[in-house]
C-alpha cells in the first residue's frame, strides 16, 4: 500500500478535493463508492470534510466558496509548492491567473487557486501540518492527474515556466496527442496532458482514482446517481471510465492491473 508521510516535491500532484453544493450528499456518495471514511473538520474549517483510507488522508470535500454557488461542482488537482507565494508570482509572469493571493489555511498549509492561460484551473499547496495525500496508487486513492486542453503547446510552455516540468510525447501525433510530464531532473512520470482541441470543451484537470474493478465501480456509481460519460474502455494503461457524480463533478476511475495492448514506446 503506497503511503507518504512527508511533504511532496514541488510540482507534484499532492492533493485532490471537490467543491459541491451539498457536502453531506457527497459524503454519502463517495463513502459508498470508494469506502472512504469521511470526517468533519474543525468548526473553523468552514464545513470542509476529510476523506481517509486506513486512517490516512486521501481527498477532501468542501462547500463552494461563499457567493459562488453558480460555479459548477468540480474536482481540483493541487500541486505541491515549497513556497506558494513564489509559485503564484510565476503563474502571473507566465500569463496565468491567480484568483486570490495565497492565504493560510489554519495551521495546515498555505494555498491558492490559479489557472493557466487557457483557463485550466488548479490548486497549489504549501504543506505545513497537512502534507497532502498520504495514500496514492491504490484502490480508492488518486493515481493520475491529467490536463485536457485545447491549448496543448501553450500549456507545455506555461507549466514548464511554473513548475519546470519536461514532457514525453506518447501519443500518435494525430488522432491522439498526449504527453506525460516529470519534475526537473527526473524521468518519473507524475501526470499527463492531452490535446482536447477536437472535443470543443473548456480545459480542465481530470482526477483519476484507482479501483480494483472498473465495471463494478461504474455500475455502483450509476446506482448511486452518477452518469457514465465514457467507458468502460480497455487500454495499455488499464481499464477505465469517466463519470459525472450526482452534483456534476467529473472524475475518472481506472483499474491499472487490467491492461490490453502495449503502451507507446514499450
Amino acid at each position: 500500500m503506497p503511503t507518504r508521510d512527508e511533504a511532496w516535491p514541488q510540482g507534484t500532484p499532492c492533493w485532490i478535493d471537490c467543491q459541491v453544493d451539498d457536502t453531506a450528499a457527497a459524503r454519502d456518495f463517495y463513502s459508498a463508492l470508494f469506502g472512504w471514511e469521511i470526517q468533519d473538520g474543525p468548526a473553523e474549517a468552514g464545513g470542509y470534510l476529510m476523506a481517509t483510507l486506513d486512517g490516512r488522508p486521501a481527498a477532501g470535500i468542501g462547500p463552494k466558496p461563499e457567493g459562488m454557488s453558480a460555479m459548477p461542482s468540480v474536482w481540483t488537482t493541487y500541486f505541491a509548492a515549497d513556497r506558494a507565494d513564489e509559485i503564484a508570482e510565476r503563474v502571473t509572469r507566465a500569463g496565468g491567473q491567480v484568483f486570490m493571493p495565497p492565504f493560510d489555511v489554519l495551521d495546515v498549509g498555505r494555498m491558492f487557486i490559479g489557472a493557466d492561460p487557457a483557463g485550466g484551473v488548479f490548486g497549489v499547496w504549501e504543506a505545513k501540518a497537512h502534507n497532502g495525500a498520504e495514500v496514492f496508487n491504490q484502490d480508492g486513492a488518486y493515481c493520475w492527474n491529467e490536463l485536457h486542453t485545447p491549448a496543448y503547446v501553450q500549456a507545455h510552455e506555461f507549466y514548464t515556466k511554473v513548475f519546470g516540468w519536461h514532457y514525453n510525447e506518447i501519443g500518435d501525433g494525430g488522432s491522439f496527442i498526449y504527453s506525460t510530464f516529470a519534475l526537473p531532473g527526473s524521468s518519473h512520470e507524475i501526470g499527463g496532458m492531452m490535446d482536447a482541441s477536437a472535443l470543443k470543451t473548456p480545459p480542465y484537470w481530470l482526477t483519476w482514482i484507482q479501483v480494483d474493478d472498473t465495471d463494478v465501480s461504474l455500475a455502483k456509481a450509476t446506482e448511486l446517481g452518477a452518469t457514465v460519460i465514457m467507458g468502460p474502455d480497455d487500454s495499455p494503461f488499464g481499464r477505465m471510465g469517466i463519470m459525472q457524480a450526482p452534483q456534476g463533478e467529473v472524475f475518472g476511475v481506472i483499474d491499472p492491473a487490467t491492461t490490453v495492448g502495449e503502451a507507446p514506446g514499450a
